[in-house]
């Protein structure tokens, strides 16, 4: 059976007047993926930066394999690898020597460094780069290799910090299978993206924060049944065609709600709307599909822009 190996109890951060991270809890077993999503400003990269010990604690408590991250923040940025938003490689280096470079910060011996870097640049396919400059890497090569270096010294606990914005769809997938096949070896990974196809894709479990707080935790697909169901009907129209829709629908007992000059209409037992409401829309703008992880996001945390 598995063990937490992070937990918190009221964590709290505050800047000032401002409360990032509002008194939360959660807790997230070994080997297990568990990711955080948000909009901007939810307060999912204060949580990570105290789970890494970049950002220290204002109240509540946080634990690391057992280790308080309040009294020791030095054990515990030692036993984990930090994949940061950017890459923040060295330019001046090559390929093989960013990742040399850096397992002197861990004390790696210099024998095994060597051995654990040829290791992590075949994992993660970056051989025949080993000796090029970051200049010449891809996108998508330099968040392997940013990966390769969060992994230099073996650490239990993997913190992903949007792994893959910016990346084109191999690069994306290609990155998702090796993500797996650390998992799968006993790497406990924590992830903050704002892909939901990602999320759906790697989380085991995963919450959603929203001004600080934690609004919703669960699995996925779990998230997907109990708050949105199994399909949407996405109808596009002006709001004065839409509202009398939305009322009848609501009515009909339907969970619908407009935004703009959309109304999404949740079907969540697997029951169609009747057809005489159907027959309505059918001459509008009309979509049916599969619900998904972005409609738990954006029903929880809010359609609103915010910067």
């Amino acid at each position: 059976m598995s063990r937490p190996v992070i937990v918190a109890e009221n964590l709290t951060k505050r800047f000032g007047h401002l409360t990032a991270v509002n008194c939360i809890r959660f807790s997230i077993q070994e080997g297990e993926c568990f990711g955080f999503l948000g909009p901007n400003g939810a307060g999912k990269t204060s949580t990570m930066k105290m789970i890494y010990g970049f950002s220290p604690v204002t109240e509540g408590d946080l634990w690391v394999l057992d280790l308080s991250v309040k009294k020791h923040s030095v054990q515990v940025k030692r036993s984990m690898g930090v994949v940061p938003q950017e890459d923040s490689l060295d330019p001046e280096l090559s390929v093989i020597d960013n990742l040399l470079v850096y397992a002197r910060y861990y004390d790696v011996p210099s024998k095994e460094a060597a051995t654990r870097a040829d290791e992590l640049l075949k994992f993660l396919q970056l051989e025949e780069k080993r000796k090029d400059s970051i200049s010449k890497l891809s996108g998508g090569m330099k968040r392997r290799l940013v990966i390769a270096r969060a992994l230099i010294n073996k650490p239990k606990i993997l913190i992903l910090d949007e792994p893959t914005t910016g990346l084109d769809p191999q690069a994306r997938h290609s990155i998702w299978n090796k993500l797996r096949n650390l998992k799968k070896s006993g790497v406990t990974m924590v992830l903050t993206t704002h892909y939901m196809e990602e999320a759906t894709q790697l989380c085991d479990r995963l919450v959603i924060m929203n001004e600080a707080k934690i609004l919703a935790e669960g699995r996925p697909h779990e998230l997907i049944r109990d708050r949105v169901g199994r399909e949407v009907y996405e109808i596009r129209a002006s709001r004065k065609a839409l509202n009398p829709l939305k009322d009848k629908f609501q009515t009909q007992g339907f969970d619908a709600e407009c935004f703009d000059e959309t109304l999404y209409l949740f079907v969540r037992d697997g029951t169609p709307p009747p057809e005489a409401l159907l027959a309505m829309v059918k001459s509008m703008d009309f979509h049916h599909r599969p619900a998904t992880l972005e409609d738990v996001f954006l029903k929880v945390a809010g359609r609103e822009l915010r910067e």
